[in-house]
């Protein structure tokens, strides 16, 4: 049987693109969205006509119950789990912290990071060598933000990154020895909707001039990326990150 992984936040951009991709070479997919069924279920039947294996499954990440639920119905279509990629992910309008909330804070924090170590938690007990697994390689999508400190924008959706950037040296050390890598993608400024979501759709257009590439990047070269931390090509790389960012 083809290796399985489960995708988060694969309705749209980079989770979507990466699905894409993963098929193409071979991978049976959990595609999993919160909101936008419409989207992820296009993306869906796209893969399945084309005779890729996958399954749909809505579920919050930063609901505890309903990851426990989404790991179950991986078991159950697939009986095994080879790879996780933690991308789902919000951001919240243009803001300086001194007018931000704090439940701002707690939802950018529940679906960034707490989202992020539930989906870990789980997946290494099924990859897990010491558990009965067979390893697989957890990537998680942090984001230049995280070293840039994106002021006046989301100072908060950049300190969740940067704690996702802790999370993945520490679980990479953690899970080590047990058959499973942990690293971690850094985009820069990627055409996709979240821009839309803080408020700016054209952000990549304005920001591009300070990208030494001088472009903005497409959803597909960060897949690019993510695929080759999932594959064997990379079986002596843990604990590390590629920064997508055109140079900034």
């Amino acid at each position: 049987m083809s290796k399985v992984i489960l995708i988060t936040g694969a309705s749209r951009g980079i989770g979507a693109e990466t699905a894409r991709l993963a098929a193409r070479h071979g991978y049976s997919l959990c595609l999993n969205y919160r909101n936008n069924r419409e989207a992820a279920a296009a993306l869906f039947e796209s893969l399945t006509s084309d005779g890729h294996h996958a399954m749909l499954h809505r579920a919050d990440i930063s609901v505890e119950s309903e990851v426990m639920a989404m790991y179950h119905a991986i078991d159950n279509e697939f009986g095994r789990l080879d790879g996780l990629v933690n991308n789902a992910g919000i951001l919240e309008q243009h803001s300086d912290v001194v007018d931000m909330s704090r439940e701002r804070w707690q939802r950018i924090f529940d679906i960034n990071v707490i989202g992020s170590f539930l989906c870990a938690r789980e997946a290494v007990k099924r990859m897990s060598t010491n558990l009965g697994g067979k390893g697989g390689s957890i990537v998680n999508l942090s984001s230049r933000a995280a070293d840039l400190g994106a002021a006046h924008e989301y100072v908060d959706y950049a300190a969740a990154k940067g704690a996702i950037d802790a999370f993945t040296i520490g679980l990479a050390k953690e899970v080590a020895d047990q058959g499973i890598r942990v690293n971690a993608v850094k985009p820069g400024l990627i055409y996709t909707d979240i821009h839309s979501d803080g408020g700016e759709p054209g952000r990549v257009d304005r920001l591009k001039t300070g990208v030494p590439m001088q472009r903005g990047g497409l959803p597909a070269e960060v897949a690019e990326a993510i695929l080759w931390l999932l594959s064997d090509a990379s079986s002596y790389t843990s604990a590390s990150f590629i920064d997508v960012s055109g140079g900034r």
